[in-house]
């Protein structure tokens, strides 16, 4: 755990860290003067601004935190109601129905949701899952995964017309439809709400002034270990800012995002051995220990 670099966020504060170490350093050879006047800091106010600054990181790691695993429910979500849609398709639908579709459907769904959150292009991973013409209407559309749903919908319409799907049953696969435009909806809501940028300025200067005066403060009581010192504590301040402004945001692609690929594919995996169909191979993380 000392050594791994997959999500330790050295790589974004790398330059912060090194500046805050030279300007230890510097201060250290100055002992503690500022052009020829001396700083009279010591550790007492650092230790009062350092309980503060940690119940105001601890806050914004929180809030951070429930916008991630709010996303990660509702991508549960997605899973399940997928897995209830397709075994209520062949198990309520009357024998011999072209239900195959309609779960090729069902993934890709999850395909353009997951495009959509990214900013992607809406038919990235559709191919072979939807018909032609969706496609076509997928390009240009700004809610892809909505123009899915509406076409789902209209599978059970044209069952329900039919008279393939008792017209209660139909009603009960709406709602399975009616939850993933919840999960959608609330995946939308996270990716385009992010946190008051206010309040990340504030964060951040404050985080930047608190660990600029640090050696000045320090290099009286512990002399030349305080660019060690300050190094490790400015570690702490800046990797957790760093950490909740990645997770701020769940659908990306950086290190601690979800790993909406690998989701996805799971969706897939899941839809098409429920087919019968044999499954595309389980997505492997990289060298680094990372899946997208």
């Amino acid at each position: 755990m000392l050594f791994v670099r997959r999500g330790s966020l050295v790589h974004r504060i790398y330059g912060q860290q090194l500046f805050i170490f030279a300007l230890s350093c510097v201060v250290v050879m100055a002992h503690g003067q500022l052009f020829l006047w001396k700083v009279t800091l010591n550790a007492s106010p650092f230790s009062l601004m350092g309980v503060a600054f940690a119940i105001f990181l601890g806050f914004r790691i929180n809030a951070s935190y429930d916008r991630y695993w709010e996303a990660r429910k509702q991508w549960g979500c997605v899973l399940v109601e997928s897995r209830n849609l397709t075994r209520q398709a062949l198990t309520l639908v009357t024998a011999g129905s072209p239900v195959r579709p309609f779960v090729l459907g069902l993934i890709g769904f999850s395909c353009t949701m997951r495009n959509q959150l990214r900013g992607q292009k809406a038919t990235i991973g559709t191919d072979d899952l939807l018909p032609d013409d969706v496609c076509r209407q997928l390009i240009s559309a700004r809610s892809a995964p909505t123009l899915v749903l509406l076409w789902l919908g209209r599978q059970l319409q044209g069952w329900r017309e039919a008279r393939r799907l008792d017209p209660m049953l139909a009603q009960k696969m709406e709602s399975s439809l009616d939850a993933l435009s919840l999960a959608l909806g609330s995946c939308e809501r996270i990716a385009n709400t992010p946190l008051p940028f206010a309040y990340s300025v504030v964060l951040h200067r404050s985080v930047y002034l608190y660990c600029a005066l640090l050696p000045f403060g320090l290099v009286d009581s512990i002399g030349l270990m305080t660019p060690l010192v300050v190094s490790f504590v400015s570690y702490t301040f800046f990797a957790l800012e760093a950490l909740s402004d990645e997770i701020e945001d769940p659908f990306g692609l950086a290190d601690n995002d979800l790993a909406l690929d690998a989701i996805v594919a799971s969706v897939h995996a899941s839809l098409l051995e429920m087919l019968g169909e044999v499954p595309p191979p389980v997505p492997q993380p990289d060298a680094n220990f990372l899946l997208t």
